[in-house]
């Protein structure tokens, strides 16, 4: 159950990566780009696999009392979902700025 959050998190994170390979379209496409833009995709995935452990370590498990489980056991998927999500676009808005001052438009 460790990687179900993985598993939901795989299908955004791959329509992310598609968009920020593709665009925008006015940067220049040299080898240094894409070695960056694979640098940066590389790590905005590890850091959101990283991150989504990390949540699902520390979601809080609903109690067990005599009518079984709470309701809550969900966001045990939740969470690591949220920390994924949220890392990966994070790195990924930096490298963006980052790319955008190595190799935008020089006026």
């Amino acid at each position: 159950m460790r990687y179900l959050a993985l598993m939901l998190l795989a299908p955004p994170l791959l329509i992310l990566c598609w968009g920020y390979w593709a665009y925008p379209k006015s940067l220049p496409r040299s080898a240094g780009r894409r070695t960056f833009d694979v640098a940066a995709l590389l790590l905005a995935l590890v850091t959101a696999v990283q991150c989504a452990l990390l949540g699902f370590d520390h979601a809080a498990l609903p109690s067990v009392d005599g009518f079984g489980r709470a309701s809550g056991a969900i966001w045990q998927q939740v969470l690591p979902a949220l920390y994924g999500y949220g890392a990966f676009a994070a790195v990924l808005a930096v490298a963006m700025v980052w790319r955008h001052l190595c190799w935008g438009r020089r006026r």
